[in-house]
């Protein structure tokens, strides 16, 4: 059984989620959560709400429901952060001059699966 929990939209650097989303990939949920709830990172937070939501849409699924404790042993098969739509700002600098301000966002995916 496959679950996938998406966050689109999420004001942050993709550049600083990946480094946070790197760490979990390949570790079961349980480890996995461990891990997020002790990192230094902002991101980690919300790669944590993704991955909580994946755990739980197959816990209350209605095909296939299963315990928390089976639910800590899957495994996170795809975590990645991609690119999402940037916010165009402008800084007005010295003499007369404007200064681009890149706001960027990104969506994170999470993919669990008991391979």
């Amino acid at each position: 059984m496959q679950s996938k929990a998406q966050a689109k939209w999420i004001r942050m650097s993709p550049r600083k989620v990946r480094r946070v989303v790197n760490e979990i990939r390949g570790k079961s949920c349980g480890e996995a959560v461990t891990i997020l709830r002790f990192m230094p990172f902002a991101a980690a937070h919300e790669v944590e709400k993704v991955l909580r939501s994946a755990m739980f849409n197959l816990i209350n699924g209605e095909k296939s429901s299963i315990t928390e404790d089976e639910a800590n042993d899957l495994i996170v098969v795809e975590a990645y952060a991609d690119q999402g739509p940037t916010l165009k700002r402008i800084q007005p600098r010295a003499r007369g001059r404007a200064y681009p301000i890149l706001k960027k966002s990104s969506h994170i995916t999470v993919v669990l699966s008991d391979v």
